[in-house]
């Protein structure tokens, strides 16, 4: 078991009182086998109503009302979690799964309809002749292999760049640049998983860093394999998501997995700054 601190501030600041629509906040991290909550304070400013709801992917969202304006909005998360390990992809793979190509079992097609329709389909030609080399029509190969090939390729041909802008790049923007911060790597190999026929979704969450470093927010992606589960990949750190990764919530596309998001009404002129820092130890 690993014992793991989040603190995570977000910080608004407006030249002068503004007011606030409904916000939402996702931040607690997912809970399961393999990750409890020990403790989770969650403080904001200005004064507001928060009540937790379950979305439609099983995230826990915090839902703010405020209830008066102010010059700055804050939201602050503590949350200490425990972290248990897990098996190996390998040991859980269904026999029928080993090799690709491969079906997905009847039972669990309808279900994962989602997340095997591209997001981005006016990309498909693109993507599907960046993924050329790496896999022919009827070629027969391990499936764990195939997707580790993927999160290599991807980390080997690009190179990352820190973006502060929302949002992400499309697939054949990350391609074409050969740059990308970690919203476009796990958008590209998401998309990339897609058009071979397997069930992904993108994920957001922390990642603790090197001993002495901060950790940060981060985002990878998570591929659905039978007997083996929904299980991540990392591309911008060359890895599978393990105990330096913490799962906060999961989306069959990016925007519906923002840590916060809503609205504030006031002057065209009034935003001044934001400020955010994370620790992850």
């Amino acid at each position: 078991m690993k014992r793991v601190r989040i603190i995570h501030r977000t910080e608004y600041h407006y030249h002068e009182p503004v007011s606030f629509g409904p916000h939402t906040a996702l931040l607690r991290p997912r809970e399961g086998h393999d990750l409890h909550i020990d403790s989770a304070v969650l403080e904001i400013e200005p004064k507001a109503d928060v009540r937790y709801i379950r979305d439609i992917y099983g995230n826990s969202i915090a839902a703010i009302s405020f209830l008066e304006p102010s010059r700055k909005l804050s939201v602050f998360s503590d949350v200490r979690v425990d972290q248990y390990d897990d098996k190996p992809i390998e040991c859980g793979v269904a026999s029928s799964a080993r090799f690709y190509p491969f079906q997905y079992p009847p039972n669990e097609q309808i279900e994962l309809i989602p997340y095997r329709i591209p997001s981005y389909p006016y990309d498909g030609p693109g993507v599907q002749s960046w993924l050329s080399d790496l896999h022919k029509p009827g070629q027969i190969v391990g499936t764990f292999e195939l997707l580790d090939t993927l999160n290599t390729r991807i980390f080997e041909s690009l190179k990352y760049s820190r973006r502060e802008e929302p949002g992400v790049q499309l697939p054949c923007q990350t391609i074409a640049l050969g740059t990308g911060s970690c919203r476009d790597y796990a958008v590209l190999m998401m998309e990339a998983a897609r058009h071979w026929g397997f069930g992904a979704r993108f994920v957001t969450g922390y990642i603790m860093i090197g001993e002495g470093q901060h950790g940060a927010t981060h985002a990878w992606t998570e591929i659905y394999i039978p007997g083996a589960g929904w299980r991540g990949f990392d591309p911008t750190n060359h890895k599978l998501a393990g105990s330096e990764h913490v799962s906060v919530g999961v989306a069959r596309e990016h925007e519906k997995a923002s840590p916060l998001s809503g609205s504030w009404a006031g002057p065209a002129n009034a935003f001044e700054r934001m400020e955010v820092s994370v620790q992850v130890f």
